[in-house]
């Protein structure tokens, strides 16, 4: 990375939370007469001023379809394009670039999976496994698929902490079993899932794994390889790059027995109007105009966060979360939801006699950003007797002022509610 596009001292051995929160432009606002305080990157991380310039960059000066032009214009952005599938792939330890593949976001690689994979590989009564907190995004495309074709879908359970029982998980394997699907962390519990043991368990049966990444590849370093998992699925904008952009990694051998999800332009071999033929993976995945702009965008924020070391904003959240653990025990009435042993910086709550949404429509008014809802997890929500809870989430810039603003503007809701 340039070093003039951010404020990071890569020669400061502590972690300089004030620098970063100078590289995100957004954070300098103020909304009501209170300064942004932005706690919902769980949701959607903000943006540093260099992937805002690499993208703006992109737009003004080597706009072009990419793959289809001999001119300078496609052939700089078809760079910008392939460029970032390598640094993606470096940034997982991934054995090829063939083994990346872009989709438009998590959503859409663990749908793509669905309808491919299973569809090729699945049949009537054949499983896929998933969790109590799995993320709508990795329940519905399994029933879409069982609807269609009669798979079964089974539920790994959970504790009342958040963390998931491995010796119960390990039970519901059977000859019939095809596929694990599991989060990685969860989006509401903040649980870190150990999902390099489930892949192990699933391995020891030949069960192919899939793994949602969304909030995992934030909080922790991804090494597929080390891993195994057959798939890791994520999206750009929580890991501060832009909207649009997801990522499926697969095993390239497996991806190559998997039949095109959708088809078009530049997935393909050749045409005629009685046969297609289609190119290997990752092209036959990526049908049209890709998010070419939006890629370039992805490996400006992964450079972004490797230059400041993914190791150490997982001790920053670490600590953010201790300190944010603790400040929220003092607001009577809490009830604090996940409290699993190993937990990334997501901390899910309800107030007693006082409705989530209350809590967001409040403490927005003194600049103060969480979510309230169901969080896309109605099966997680229904497990724990609540309809909703709040939650605040943290990113590599949240700061210890944040908690104190939420604090604060919790016990202004006490106030409103006594």
């Amino acid at each position: 990375m340039d070093a003039t596009l951010s404020n990071i001292d890569l020669q400061r051995s502590n972690y300089d939370v004030d620098a970063i929160r100078a590289d995100f432009p957004i954070l300098a606002s103020e909304f009501n007469g209170y300064p942004l305080t932005f706690l919902d990157s769980g949701a959607s991380a903000q943006k540093p001023e260099c992937v805002l310039r690499r993208m703006d960059d992109v737009y003004r000066r080597s706009y072009a379809n990419v793959h289809r032009g001999a001119y300078a214009l496609s052939q700089a952005a078809t760079d910008y394009y392939e460029g970032a599938r390598k640094t993606v792939a470096r940034y997982l330890n991934a054995r090829s670039d063939d083994e990346i593949v872009f989709t438009h976001n998590v959503t859409a690689a663990i749908n793509l999976v669905a309808h491919s994979y299973g569809r090729r590989f699945m049949e009537r009564g054949d499983e896929v496994i998933i969790s109590q907190m799995e993320h709508h995004a990795n329940i519905v495309p399994w029933q879409l698929l069982r609807d269609e074709i009669g798979i079964e879908l089974k539920v790994a359970p959970i504790d009342e902490a958040g963390n998931l029982l491995l010796d119960q998980l390990a039970e519901m394997f059977s000859h019939k079993t095809k596929l694990v699907s599991l989060t990685h962390v969860s989006n509401v519990l903040g649980t870190i899932v150990p999902i390099k043991k489930v892949i192990d368990l699933a391995h020891e049966r030949d069960i192919p794994v899939l793994i949602d990444g969304a909030q995992g590849i934030v909080h922790t370093r991804v090494d597929v390889q080390d891993l195994d998992a057959e798939f890791y699925a994520f999206t750009g904008h929580k890991l501060y790059g832009p909207s649009g952009i997801g990522v499926l990694y697969g095993k390239k051998d497996l991806l190559n027995t998997m039949p095109p999800y959708q088809g078009g332009g530049d997935m393909i071999e050749r045409v005629t109007f009685e046969k297609t033929t289609y190119r290997d993976a990752p092209a036959r995945f990526e049908a049209g105009t890709p998010p070419f702009v939006e890629a370039a965008g992805l490996a400006a924020a992964i450079d972004y966060v490797d230059e400041i070391g993914m190791e150490n904003i997982s001790s920053h959240e670490q600590e953010l979360l201790n300190y944010a653990t603790e400040r929220l025990n003092e607001v009577d009435g809490i009830t604090i939801y996940g409290e699993a042993q190993h937990k990334a910086g997501i901390i899910s709550f309800t107030l007693d006699k006082v409705h989530p949404h209350d809590i967001a429509t409040i403490v927005d008014s003194r600049g103060v950003s969480v979510r309230a809802g169901h969080h896309c997890a109605q099966p997680l929500m229904d497990w724990y007797g609540v309809a909703a809870t709040t939650r605040a989430s943290f990113g590599m810039y949240s700061n210890k002022q944040d908690v104190d603003a939420l604090v604060d503007g919790l016990k202004y809701v006490k106030e409103i509610f006594s």
